[in-house]
């Protein structure tokens, strides 16, 4: 992912996902595709942004408007499938933290 995602004004929650990927694709590319262009169908999604460096290492950031939105997409089924297979196959750890957004600055979106 290329771009900053288009939030709105704080407040609104924040899920980081950190993870260290396992070697080889082994359909992740694919399926990590399919979770953006779901979560991107959930009520209150706000955006996504992604970075993996080379060594493995990533960090996604999905915004939302409540937690609740966020509680609906966990226990999206096709998102829980991505999740249970995540683990043992993509994944040689990872780290799940919800924040609450208070203050954002940067410059002006284009």
């Amino acid at each position: 992912m290329s771009t900053f995602a288009s939030t709105p004004e704080p407040p609104y929650y924040a899920v980081i996902f950190t993870s260290q990927r396992t070697k080889g694709d082994q359909g992740y590319g694919d399926m990590a595709n399919r979770m953006v262009e779901l979560a991107a169908e959930q009520p209150g999604f706000l955006g996504v942004e992604s970075a993996r460096g080379a060594d493995g290492l990533g960090i996604t950031v999905s915004y939302w408007k409540s937690t609740q939105a966020i509680a609906n997409w966990k226990a999206n089924a096709e998102h829980r499938i991505a999740q249970e297979t995540g683990k043992p196959q993509w994944y040689a750890d990872d780290k799940l933290r919800v924040a609450k957004v208070e203050r954002a600055y940067g410059k002006p979106m284009s």
